[in-house]
């Protein structure tokens, strides 16, 4: 089973995230995704032997829109994803806007936002294709996500590699997933 597929399956076979999922697909927003710790937490749980992490918090939603690019626009979505589930913390964020608050050229879709994130195991999102089909972007690729191999992308390896420290440490993601390890960007 390739990594595509095995992503898919551990999505779909998590009761409470493809509700989560077909919940934002009701919204039918442009190029729509559910990303970072929803999908990367699920795959490090299923590495670990362990029962899907609660998703209770940070639900990090994306869409690209830019003729939509407002942050009220993107308060009235997390709003109206609250009303239908008030059980977690939706973050509903417009990436046609979002290069600038990062200081980054504009991006061109969602998935060439998440080429910009922190991390090459977080850079990666699910999105319901009709009712039932579960597509899997990751434009770094989903062999450190797999390899439970924490790095950073190419902007947190120079110019904002403090940043991408301090949120290492914060997150303290090997006491919850020991098998974990940090290489460098440099280690590519």
């Amino acid at each position: 089973m390739d990594n595509i597929s095995r992503v898919q399956a551990i999505i779909s076979g998590d009761p409470d995230r493809w509700r989560l999922l077909q919940l934002v697909h009701s919204l039918n927003l442009p190029d729509c995704w559910i990303g970072a710790g929803f999908v990367r937490n699920a795959v490090w749980d299923h590495l670990h032997n362990r029962v899907p992490s609660p998703v209770s918090t940070d639900i990090d939603v994306i869409w690209f829109d830019t003729d939509r690019c407002t942050p009220t626009d993107d308060r009235q979505l997390e709003e109206a994803l609250r009303d239908l589930d008030r059980t977690v913390k939706w973050s509903v964020k417009n990436q046609a806007r979002m290069h600038v608050q990062n200081g980054d050229q504009p991006y061109t879709s969602s998935t060439d936002a998440m080429r910009y994130w922190p991390e090459t195991a977080t850079a990666v999102a699910v999105r319901l294709v009709q009712s039932d089909v579960c597509q899997v972007a990751a434009p770094l690729g989903l062999d450190d996500l797999f390899r439970l191999v924490i790095r950073p992308t190419a902007r947190f390896v120079s110019d904002k590699h403090m940043i991408f420290q301090k949120r290492f440490r914060s997150k303290d993601w090997l006491t919850t997933w020991p098998l974990l390890r940090q290489e460098s960007g440099n280690d590519q």
